[in-house]
């Protein structure tokens, strides 16, 4: 049995303000987390949880990973933005046009995100939270298609995409020019080995994953980094 997504881990330097905001802004639950830290669990299809976790280190430029946040109609797309807002978040300027349907935000920690106009057709399937999107490339996204096995469902000009089979967002890569890693990223995700944990660290390693240390200790998780070195965790079966 393959890992399983279980949760996207947020580095944040308040976790627990942090978790208030995206809980209003994505009226899900929050939580106290086993690991430390804060918990959303999520409201809908989307299949894993938020965690919040402390950390003294500052923002510096913009994240590999945002979500992009759908709506149904301008009225629902404006509301989503007002609530943030009143939230605490942000419009910001990441080189969008005056066209664009989107609105870029960032939330208190300046973590990036968008939310997106309504009729947009690759979302059209996704719940609210319609996508991961990271800035990476087409290794990675192939790696993370075999890595959970979800299959494609887009893969077009080096851009790829998948999704669950159970449904909610898709976790989308738009190919070159990748920005370089700067430090470690803000966001990552946390999987669930299916089985043997090391069995599981074996499988991801010959599918393209290192291992990678980071300062993390004796922790009973083992830390590996996808084609693009960005960090994942591989936790004990659960």
């Amino acid at each position: 049995m393959t890992a399983q997504l279980v949760a996207l881990s947020w580095d944040a330097l308040d976790p627990a303000a942090l978790a208030r905001f995206w809980a209003g802004v994505l009226r899900w639950e929050s939580v106290d987390d086993p690991r430390g830290g804060v918990a959303l669990l999520p409201a809908d299809d989307t299949g894993f949880r938020i965690r919040f976790q402390p950390t003294d280190a500052v923002k510096t430029g913009q994240n590999r990973m945002h979500f992009d946040l759908t709506s149904a109609s301008l009225d629902e797309q404006q509301a989503t933005v007002e609530r943030a807002l009143a939230l605490g978040g942000r419009h910001i300027d990441v080189g969008q046009t005056p066209d664009d349907g989107h609105v870029v935000l960032a939330d208190p920690e300046g973590n990036e995100f968008c939310v997106i106009e309504p009729g947009n057709k690759f979302l059209a399937e996704c719940g609210f939270i319609g996508a991961l999107a990271c800035d990476g490339s087409q290794e990675a996204g192939d790696f993370w298609s075999a890595a959970l096995d979800w299959p494609l469902v887009w893969d077009q000009n080096q851009e790829t995409a998948i999704r669950s089979p159970r449904g909610g967002p898709k976790i989308t890569w738009g190919g070159p020019p990748v920005a370089p890693k700067r430090g470690k990223n803000r966001l990552h995700v946390d999987l669930a080995a299916g089985g043997e944990l090391e069995a599981e660290v074996e499988r991801l390693l010959s599918l393209g994953a290192e291992r990678i240390d980071i300062g993390q200790g004796d922790v009973p998780w083992v830390l590996l980094a996808d084609p693009d070195g960005n960090e994942f965790c591989v936790l004990p079966p659960q």
